[in-house]
């Protein structure tokens, strides 16, 4: 089994703007997201994106008008997050999403933790031990955003067979295998060369996280509201402290 680290560099990283639709596609859809929730900086305008990938989150928000550290694991990702954010006001951080307060030095207005980013974390007991982290680091009425696919109903037979995306050139499919805490997620990707078709692939771990769990964590964190929405079978979080 590869590492979360291992499986973004070796099979995700070069197919992940395009399996979000192209890079000014996924911007577009999360610059309306964040308008639609009325995020805009009110207080320290500090904005923090764990698992900020390749800027989808990261660029809106400096956009907006937030000072934003990006971090994560990817190096490959982030210099693709440098390469689309011109003299925007964004910091880049190569290190687990885990030690982020390390790279802050005042109060976050807004953490953004999104596209099953938090379902990367190992156990259920760092995910708590991340959300009292976040909690800690936000000033008062801050507010903390997540989205994750909800994994918790587990799927069976050929539903765990999923055609992510397809072109001429790139066929990308995804297989789950669901255990009793994790899914174990198998990506393969087909690439077409002048030599024909090739096939990249690999597998990683995701957590099984319900809603009532995810709800529960923040509560005891010391979030006092906290507002769910489901569309699709994306779950979207956002709390304030």
């Amino acid at each position: 089994m590869a590492t979360v680290k291992q499986h973004y560099t070796n099979v995700l990283a070069d197919v992940y703007s395009w399996m979000l639709g192209g890079f000014d596609f996924a911007l577009g859809k999360n610059a309306e997201f964040f308008q639609t929730h009325n995020i805009s900086p009110k207080g320290s305008t500090l904005a923090i994106d764990l698992g900020a990938g390749c800027g989808f989150q990261s660029i809106p928000l400096a956009n907006l008008g937030f000072s934003v550290t990006a971090v994560d694991l990817d190096q490959k990702l982030l210099n693709e997050l440098k390469a689309n954010a011109s003299n925007l006001d964004i910091t880049t951080i190569q290190d687990d999403l885990i030690n982020f307060e390390q790279y802050v030095d005042r109060k976050a207005e807004l953490i953004v933790c999104m596209t099953d980013t938090l379902l990367h974390l190992e156990s259920k007991e760092k995910v708590s031990t991340l959300l009292q982290k976040i909690y800690v680091s936000l000033e008062s009425k801050g507010k903390f955003i997540i989205t994750f696919r909800d994994l918790a109903q587990e799927l069976s037979e050929l539903d765990r067979f999923i055609p992510l995306k397809s072109d001429k050139q790139t066929i990308f499919t995804c297989f789950l295998e669901f255990e009793p805490d994790t899914v174990k997620v198998h990506d393969l990707v087909y690439h077409k060369d002048r030599n024909g078709w090739k096939l990249n692939k690999s597998f990683y771990r995701k957590l099984r996280l319900s809603q009532q769990w995810v709800d529960r964590q923040l509560k005891d964190a010391g979030f006092h509201q906290i507002e769910f929405k489901v569309n699709n079978g994306l779950i979207c979080v956002i709390a304030t402290k």
